[in-house]
């Protein structure tokens, strides 16, 4: 099945769980000869509970070319609209740019409250120009339309967009799509705009925000999902994640894709498999090795997470982990290795961050340290969300999942998502991970091995690239009787190729130039 059908078929299932915002005749329109008669209709999140005094002050104001407000005690108050907002590019440093757009937002009040992923498409109309990344954000603000299209033409300007051509290649461009449940309609600005309907680069990250919202009052039943369903099938588009600046960005809806494999460098004496492996002395032949047995990311850990495993300080763990991620950065055969580093404490994952690491792999998602989350969307670094439930002392006495391992996982998931999102995390910096091995029975890994591909199409987490870490783990132990971890390389293997054939983007892994090869065949069997 063509993969925008089948994902158009997935969201069209999923509908009955929204349909929340969707209001007949909701809508009202802002004309070009209200808006010069500085004439705004309240926003449709003020003053609820008072609509009715609202409608008939808003005609009364509209009456008097004034702008009023019900008296219901929030006269001195500023209400808030959500709006959403266009975001896309193809010159220069393209995520970086869109990057400093939102943060831009944010620094003006405009609060970026949720991104959708963003996703790679061919040029609309001048087609002779580089491909765009597309994307949308959800925000919350106090401005007007009219003040926030001011905003946003000040942000474009000062990031440095010059318009040549019109829909001609452009660092940064800043478009309103939807503003409430306003119409608006002036030589300025249309929203809706008018580009929706016609445009998958909008409504593919649209639907992921809003899948089940109405845009044109006059269709109410018609939805955002609806539009993408009718457009003509085309070349499937593709999200993009950003794991480093020099790194290949994983691709997850690109059926051809490569899988990536991450090296696991642990610096911990205690690690289940190869604890003090890796001396000190050693440490630049055995980063040379990775890289050249085929890894695109080397994972620096230095704190054990392993079952009865000690705790050790933060100030330990930075004293193993930091010293080899300079190490890396100083090697010029690592220039375009990503750097990820296995911790569930902000202030290592800061620190690490600060001397050129690119990834926070966090086997909490944010739960064992209250700062991880906020912390990784200041610094802006990519983060890769595990499943877990507790800690590593008590996770396995939390495997209990009545209603199913891929439910619960999914579902868990999605609310450290949100949770990401809430901090500041965009959605094109996150990674997920099933957890194998973590709060998991054999049985529940081998189940969530086999059916990967429905939790990549899980609702809500589509177009979210994965990690599967399942190299030597106990299960793979229990299925094929090998008891020493170092030996269970046979059995990876497997793993590595059911993780192929499920999606996996991420391929995390002890023996790499064994794996490397592993995962070249099983790219060339289902990769195509």
């Amino acid at each position: 099945m063509h993969a925008r059908m089948s994902s158009r078929l997935l969201a069209r299932s999923a509908r009955p769980f929204a349909c929340r915002g969707v209001r007949a005749g909701a809508a009202r329109t802002i004309t070009s000869r209200a808006v010069a008669r500085g004439v705004v209709l309240p926003p449709s999140s003020a003053c609820s509970r008072h609509a009715t005094s609202t409608n008939k002050l808003t005609r009364l104001s509209l009456a008097s070319g004034c702008r009023s407000y019900a008296g219901c005690g929030c006269r001195n108050a500023k209400s808030t609209t959500t709006a959403y907002i266009a975001l896309g590019g193809n010159l220069g440093d393209r995520v970086a740019e869109i990057e400093r757009a939102c943060n831009e937002m944010d620094k003006r009040g405009i609060k970026v409250t949720r991104t959708s992923s963003l996703w790679e498409t061919e040029p609309m109309y001048v087609t002779d120009q580089d491909r765009f990344l597309n994307g949308v954000a959800e925000v919350e603000t106090e401005l007007p339309p009219m003040a926030l299209l001011d905003q946003l033409q000040s942000i474009e300007k000062d990031l440095g967009r010059r318009k040549l051509i019109d829909k001609g290649p452009r660092n940064i461009d800043l478009d309103i799509l939807l503003y409430g449940d306003e119409r608006i309609s002036n030589e300025r600005l249309n929203v809706p705009h008018i580009g929706i309907p016609e445009r998958e680069f909008v409504l593919r990250p649209l639907s992921e925000l809003i899948p089940s919202k109405s845009i044109d009052p006059s269709k109410p039943w018609k939805l955002v999902q609806d539009y993408l369903n009718d457009l003509p099938l085309g070349e499937p588009l593709s999200s993009v994640t950003r794991i480093s600046a020099t790194a290949k960005p994983l691709t997850p809806m690109t059926s051809s894709r490569k899988s990536q494999l991450m090296a696991i460098l642990n610096l911990t004496p205690d690690s289940f498999s190869d604890g003090g492996k890796h001396a000190a002395t050693d440490l630049s032949s055995t980063i040379l090795a990775m890289v050249r047995g085929g890894a695109t990311i080397i994972d620096v850990g230095g704190q054990s997470t392993a079952p009865g495993r000690p705790e050790v300080t933060a100030d330990e763990e930075s004293a193993r982990v930091l010293p080899a991620v300079e190490l890396i950065r100083s090697i010029p055969e690592c220039k375009d290795i990503a750097i990820s580093v296995d911790t569930y404490r902000a202030s290592v994952a800061e620190q690490a961050v600060q001397r050129g690491a690119d990834i926070i792999n966090d086997v909490s998602a944010g739960t064992l340290d209250a700062d991880m989350l906020p912390t990784v969307g200041r610094i802006g670094a990519t983060i890769c969300l595990m499943h877990m439930r507790g800690t590593p002392r008590t996770m396995s006495q939390l495997a209990d999942y009545p209603e199913g391992v891929v439910p619960a996982v999914a579902a868990e998931l999605l609310a450290r998502v949100a949770a990401a999102e809430a901090a500041g995390i965009r959605r094109w910096r996150m990674i997920l991970d099933p957890g194998l091995g973590f709060a998991k029975t054999a049985a529940q890994n081998l189940e969530l091995l086999r059916r990967l591909d429905e939790l990549r199409a899980w609702p809500g987490l589509e177009g979210l690239p994965w990690l599967v870490g399942s190299s030597r783990k106990s299960f793979v132990g229990k299925v094929t009787g090998v008891e020493d971890p170092a030996a269970r390389t046979w059995g990876t293997a497997a793993t590595v190729a059911a993780a192929v054939q499920g999606g996996a983007d991420v391929l995390r892994v002890h023996d790499v130039e064994q794996m490397a090869i592993v995962a070249a065949m099983s790219d060339a069997i289902w990769r195509v």
